[in-house]
This record gives C-alpha cells, sequence and structure tokens, in this order.
C-alpha cells in the first residue's frame, strides 16, 4: 500500500512589482498556513517519506515548511525535490512525476498549483473538489507496491484537510 498526499501551494502574493508568475512569493496568510498545516498533518501521525515540489517560488516555500516541520520529528528524507514540469501542470505530468517515485517511498506529497492540481485529484477517486484551496491537502491510498504501476492501481479517498477546516 502506498500513500499520497496532493497538497496546493499556500496563498501567494499578487504583488504586481514581481514580473514572473513563477517567482510570486507566499504573502501573510501563506506564510501562516504552511507551517500550521505542516503541523496539523505530523500531529496526526502522517509519515510523510518524499516531499516533491513544483520549483516555483511558492510551491517550493509551502513544501520546504512542510520538510522543515517533518525534519524536527527526526524525519531522514535529504529535503525537497523539486521537479520543474510540476509548475501549472496537467494531470498527465503528476501522474508521470508520481509513476517514477522511488518504491522506497510510502507515502509521498506533491506539491503543485492550480488548475491542474484539481483536475488531477478531482480523477484519482469519486470524491471531488470544486477548487483546491490554498494550502489544502486532498490524501489518497494506493492498492500497489511500485508508483510505476499508480495509473492503474486502485485509489480510494484517505482524508482533505484545508487550513479552514482545522
Amino acid at each position: 500500500m502506498k500513500h499520497l498526499l496532493v497538497i496546493r501551494h499556500a496563498k501567494s502574493s499578487w504583488d504586481n512589482s514581481i514580473p514572473n508568475d513563477f517567482d510570486r512569493p507566499l504573502n501573510d496568510r501563506g506564510f501562516k498556513d504552511a507551517p500550521r498545516m505542516a503541523k496539523r498533518l505530523h500531529d496526526k501521525k502522517i509519515a510523510i517519506d518524499a516531499f516533491i515540489s513544483s520549483t516555483a517560488k511558492r510551491a517550493f516555500t509551502t513544501a520546504t515548511f512542510f520538510y522543515e516541520e517533518y525534519k524536527k520529528g527526526g524525519n531522514k528524507t535529504l529535503g525537497v525535490i523539486g521537479i520543474p514540469e510540476l509548475y501549472l501542470a496537467p494531470p498527465k505530468v503528476f501522474r508521470e512525476v508520481i509513476s517514477e517515485a522511488d518504491d522506497s517511498y510510502n507515502t509521498i506529497a506533491v506539491f503543485a498549483h492550480n488548475p491542474g492540481i484539481t483536475e488531477f485529484v478531482n480523477e484519482l477517486t469519486n470524491t471531488r473538489i470544486d477548487e483546491m484551496p490554498t494550502c489544502a491537502v486532498f490524501a489518497v491510498d494506493i492498492e500497489t507496491d511500485s508508483w510505476k504501476d499508480f495509473v492503474h492501481a486502485p485509489k480510494s479517498f484517505w482524508f482533505f484537510e484545508s487550513p479552514k477546516n482545522g
């Protein structure tokens, strides 16, 4: 059994002085929500073996907050794995990235963006989300021992968390 946590980046700044969308940082709410959501998952004893993120600033920063929270608890992961293709990725890219994950990871967290992240989570199970809120976590269980079988493996909804429902 494998477990997947799909996490949208925390709330980001819309400061017009930042010319490139890729470089948008978190805003004040994002800097509060990301560590709070990371702690919420960690307090629930949800193990995460790998943190895989879009390399866009807002997603990578969110993933880093989660990694830092888990590192406090003795997590032995090497850090956040940056995947440039996850920036504004369609569902196909999520499937490819997850299928390439190392089988030594039982639980992975993937950090990315809308609209692709909402489209992707709505493909996973019968549970639907109108729009993934910022810093929300959509989690599924996957009946497989190998990530390469992810696409065709049976999946079941595990849980959904967002900053507003905690």
